[in-house]
């Protein structure tokens, strides 16, 4: 069961820390894009959405030049003691530069489906914008984010070609259960192959299953609250 177990682990806990970096850096880079106006944001998404289209093995390969020991940032990493290639966080850095896409559509699409008379009912209630962000956007738009974490935390565990190439196959250190079925399938041991097919199934539907009961539903009523209070201080102003 070790070789069901540990790279079952080993892919949660992968999967966990790239859903994990992607929810920070997705819904930050998606909002600072749909709220950006200028004729290079179509450039700029396209270079973020890129790890969607591109084969895995050519991330993998920009990830090595990248963070490779001998790379445009390895060599400096490397002189402070931090090293990715062939451990479990280059896994997570490939995961999470393969799912982050996923995130930043999602989130975008959400960001600007909120509707910006909401926003500036609450500015005229006087809140900040900090305060817009976290009680008006983030609130109606929390759907839609949701559903991008989902299907990254989804496209981590199932990460194959760049984590293989950055992380490599290091039983108990960097393999996954996509490289572990691999590893069967070329070694034609069909029973552990066909068995950790069966544990890497069961357990993505039981997560997307989870996860869709705990999205939130949509902040229903928020934006109309605010309405409401902003027709009511206009009012009295009057």
């Amino acid at each position: 069961m070790d070789a069901v177990w540990v790279p079952l682990l080993l892919s949660l806990k992968v999967a966990g820390w790239a859903t994990l970096l992607n929810a920070i850096l997705g819904v930050a880079a998606a909002y600072a894009i749909s709220r950006w106006r200028s004729s290079a944001r179509d450039v700029v998404d396209a270079i973020l959405t890129l790890p969607l289209v591109l084969p895995p093995t050519v991330l993998g390969y920009y990830l090595l030049v990248l963070v490779g020991r001998r790379g445009v940032f390895g060599a400096w990493l490397d002189r402070i003691g931090i090293e990715l290639v062939f451990t479990w966080q280059g896994a997570v850095l490939a995961s999470t530069v393969v799912a982050f896409p996923l995130v930043l559509k999602s989130a975008r699409a959400a960001f600007e489906g909120v509707d910006h008379q909401l926003e500036n009912a609450a500015r005229v209630l006087g809140v900040s914008e900090t305060g817009i962000f976290f009680r008006v956007t983030l609130p109606m738009a929390l759907r839609g984010i949701s559903a991008g974490v989902v299907l990254a935390f989804a496209r981590a565990l199932g990460e194959f070609g760049a984590t293989l190439m950055v992380a490599g196959n290091l039983p108990g250190r960097t393999q996954t259960l996509s490289v572990a079925i691999y590893e069967a399938v070329q070694a034609g041991d069909d029973n552990t192959a066909n068995l950790l097919v069966l544990v890497t199934s069961v357990t993505c539907i039981v997560l997307l299953v989870v996860a869709g009961r705990l999205v939130p539903p949509a902040a229903r009523g928020v934006g109309e609250v605010y309405e409401r209070r902003a027709f009511r201080r206009e009012a009295v102003g009057k």
